[in-house]
């Protein structure tokens, strides 16, 4: 049995980004500074008070008769309470025989084509362990995207605007990025586990490097963009971010009211409508703070009984990088039209393309991950390297497809046109199976979100990717005669 480190992680940095951010807003408060003070214990607060309910949530503890848990949730002591009582779960492991002991099947990854399901007991202690990892990784992810970065954004604009860095703040913004890139990290090994359930998933170190790498330069670029951008334009920062924020709201509601599926009813039986109205919308709430700050590796799906979207979508993913890309620049652009005398003292031209090969760093270190480091790659029918081009090349075929009918316009009458076919062989057109819209298809593999626990179905994963589309894409060119 693992010991629960990343419990042990999630706990520290969650009493220390609170611990300095009372400290802070102390030192607000006795310079004056009231709306920094009252914006620092928002951004401190509401998260906690988000992670105490998940943890309650999760845990089911308003169905048992526990008092004195339920009292230290509300003083928002929870997570050290859990911490605790997890490390005393597993220092008590082998000293008591377990009366209860249930047995899991996982396939190993495949080698030469073929897998092998894996029959492991699991005893009433290592359960309760998973489930506590289970909790504090979604609160990390809650703390991370709902606390800690709008904490960093907000610190270092005081920075930008006091012209300088006192050391309360500094530890706090360092503390914040710790817990904002930790709860990145801890999504994208929560949706592999969640997408790959079937499989026993084993996450090397070098892919936890890589992974923190990317996020870390794509949560930092982006952070640092919004507050140079809000520093010079405050009055269009407001769009800007609720026009993320909406988009990625929305967009899953968008996609499921377009499904025509039925309202979700299996998140928890003891919830009205009303209370699963509720958890859906604080649900799409951090799914849009997570993609305001970097992509987000689980996939919100209302339509599906689990929730989550278990397909890889390297289209969308492609799509949202590009798109990011391009917005950062633009409001580099902006910062530098209208940057302030403040700035003098930098090169502005340097920042700028520092910040953009940063960005471009994250994506390497991304497509690095997907490549060669992710645990189940095998899994994919085709490299992302393949996939990307597809999808880059579907963009082509899109652009030549609407250029084609002004083309068909300035082309003279009465000329003889003399084709020419370029031929492909059907590997290389056959589209990424395991990166294409499967959205519509039915998914096997039941996954409660509260326990982690799984209904097995005998059915292979081919199900979960076994979407697409079908057939070559062909293209045939050409030319006046």
């Amino acid at each position: 049995m693992r010991l629960p480190s990343s419990i042990f992680v999630s706990v520290s940095l969650f009493t220390a980004e609170t611990t300095a951010a009372l400290y802070l807003s102390s030192t607000y408060r006795s310079a004056g500074d009231q709306i920094w003070q009252g914006l620092t214990l928002l951004f401190t607060l509401v998260p906690s008070v988000l992670v105490q309910l998940t943890l309650t949530f999760i845990h089911r503890d308003l169905s048992r008769d526990r008092p004195l848990i339920l009292l230290l949730h509300i003083l928002q002591l929870g997570p050290i309470v859990r911490c605790l009582e997890a490390f005393c779960i597993y220092g008590g492991v082998g000293r008591v025989e377990e009366p209860y002991v249930s047995i899991t099947r996982k396939k190993q990854m495949p080698h030469g084509g073929q897998s092998e399901e894996v029959e492991r007991q699991v005893g009433q202690a290592e359960g309760k362990l998973f489930t506590h990892r289970a909790a504090f990784a979604r609160t990390s992810v809650i703390q991370a995207f709902l606390g800690s970065a709008p904490q960093l954004t907000l610190q270092l604009y005081i920075c930008v605007l006091q012209q300088g860095v006192s050391i309360g703040r500094g530890t706090l913004m360092v503390i914040s990025l710790l817990s904002i890139v930790y709860g990145a990290l801890r999504c994208n090994i929560l949706a592999i586990k969640i997408k790959y359930d079937d499989y026993e998933v084993d996450v090397r170190p070098v892919a936890y490097l890589c992974i923190f790498l990317w996020r870390s330069f794509e949560i930092a670029t982006r952070v640092v963009v919004l507050v140079l951008f809000s520093s010079v334009l405050q009055l269009w920062v407001l769009p800007v971010v609720l026009l993320n924020f909406l988009v990625f709201f929305f967009y899953p509601w968008i996609l499921f009211w377009k499904s025509h599926s039925p309202f979700p009813e299996n998140i928890e039986k003891t919830l009205t409508r009303v209370g699963t109205t509720i958890v859906l919308c604080l649900l799409t709430f951090l799914y849009a703070g997570i993609n305001m700050f970097c992509w987000s590796a689980v996939q919100v799906k209302l339509s599906d009984p689990d929730l989550i979207n278990k397909s890889q979508n390297w289209y969308r993913m492609a799509v949202y990088y590009m798109v990011r890309f391009v917005e950062n620049a633009s409001l580099l652009l902006l910062w530098y039209l209208y940057k302030t005398d403040f700035y003098k003292f930098f090169c502005a031209p340097l920042l700028v393309l520092q910040l953009l090969v940063a960005y471009a760093i994250a994506i390497f270190f991304m497509l690095v991950f997907y490549q060669f480091c992710h645990p189940c790659r095998r899994l994919f029918s085709s490299s992302m390297t393949r996939g990307l081009w597809n999808c880059s090349r579907l963009l082509c075929l899109t652009c030549d497809s609407a250029a084609s009918p002004q083309n068909g316009q300035n082309r003279p009458m009465g000329k003889s046109l003399r084709p020419t076919t370029c031929t492909r062989s059907a590997q290389d057109a056959a589209p990424d199976t395991a990166s294409d819209s499967t959205d519509d298809t039915p998914n096997d593999t039941s996954y409660d979100m509260l326990n982690d626990t799984t209904n097995e179905n005998p059915n292979e994963m081919g199900n979960n990717t076994s979407g697409g589309i079908n057939g070559d894409i062909k293209h045939n060119a050409s030319c006046n005669a």
